[in-house]
């Protein structure tokens, strides 16, 4: 009887904990397109400030003041020569991901996204000279025919956009790469990540936005119809930008990394439904199949993943694997998400 209740217990848990990570990450989706689209704040560097400057205090607050989260403790020679190198790949694709966001609809913008897996295998293949098996190859072909079909029907197609939102897509696969080797030997959770993150991030982006975006923040306040409610919704996605952060935490320890795949792809079919229903881009029949294409393969990628995860060291080599070289799993972490 205890174990059926436990049992019941991690499936309401699971359910829970899917359930506010996709609210927080639409949320914050819709919330940022409409700021650009909506509010006229064509700013995407001052936006990703924001976010950074909310989820630096968010996280200060959950780790000294609340201390829901301990702090891991990082040497201050290791955050230059670690944290910082890393903060820089990390605001690129913040930034990056905001400035697609504001030239091209949410549907498309997130099918992008998921090209992620596939650029991450051929960077460590093109520059690590890493070997996969052909299983994981096989598995990024659905991805990639997806993308090119998204593309090639996509009604509101923008090439700055589009161009924004595929070297985000290398960003976070450099983000993914470099993580392995910056920070070999910390245990970063998505909390302390922010944590050391953001106030770097904070600190490179501040300048550029101020020289960039300035002149044009300082006239959309004169100009702006309804400052103070643009104002809330503004500052407000910073701080659903942490609590993302806060959900993706949760999550991970609420699920298995089966469910999290799964889940992570039904989120994006979420979030470009909701996009949809609000904003009304035109999808065409075509570009939908390209999405549900793109999705089925990350999907099907994360499977792959997942199983050659679970073959044991031992386990003899097969016709695919390639002769003298050690088959490796590629680093895509299944367990997190584009963060702030």
């Amino acid at each position: 009887m205890e174990e059926s209740r436990f049992y019941q217990w991690s499936v309401i848990r699971s359910i829970l904990a899917i359930v506010q990570w996709w609210g927080f990450n639409v949320t914050v989706i819709i919330m940022n397109k409409w700021i650009f689209q909506k509010l006229d704040f064509k700013f995407p560097l001052s936006v990703s400030c924001i976010h950074f400057i909310c989820s630096a205090v968010g996280a200060y607050l959950v780790i000294k003041v609340l201390k829901l989260k301990p702090l891991i403790h990082v040497d201050p020679e290791d955050r230059w020569r670690r944290i910082f190198p890393m903060s820089v790949v990390f605001c690129i694709n913040i930034v990056l991901g905001n400035v697609s966001l504001r030239y091209i609809p949410v549907s498309f913008m997130q099918t992008i996204k998921s090209f992620t897996p596939a650029t991450t295998v051929f960077l460590q293949w093109i520059v690590w000279r890493k070997h996969f098996d052909s299983r994981i190859w096989a598995s990024l072909i659905p991805i990639v025919g997806g993308i090119l079909l998204t593309s090639i029907t996509e009604l509101s197609f923008n090439m700055f956009g589009f161009c924004a939102a595929l070297i985000g897509c290398l960003a976070t696969s450099t983000k993914t790469i470099l993580a392995e080797s910056l920070l070999h030997g910390y245990k970063f959770d998505s909390i302390n990540t922010v944590y050391y993150m953001a106030p770097f991030a904070t600190m490179i982006l501040a300048v550029p936005a101020l020289l960039l975006e300035g002149s044009g923040v300082i006239e959309w306040f004169h100009t702006c119809p309804s400052l103070f409610s643009s104002l809330v919704i503004i500052f407000g996605s910073g701080v659903f930008a942490f609590c993302l952060n806060f959900s993706i935490f949760y999550v991970i320890h609420s699920t298995t990394a089966v469910t999290f795949n799964v889940a992570g792809n039904l989120k994006v079919a979420v979030a470009v439904t909701c996009s949809w229903l609000i904003f009304r881009n035109p999808i065409s029949s075509l570009n939908a199949m390209g999405c549900a294409i793109t999705l089925v393969g990350c999907t099907f990628y994360g499977y792959v993943r997942h199983k050659l995860s679970q073959q044991s060291p031992g386990t003899p080599l097969t016709p695919r694997t390639p002769k003298g070289k050690m088959e490796l799993i590629p680093l895509v972490n299944g367990k997190l998400d584009d963060k702030v």
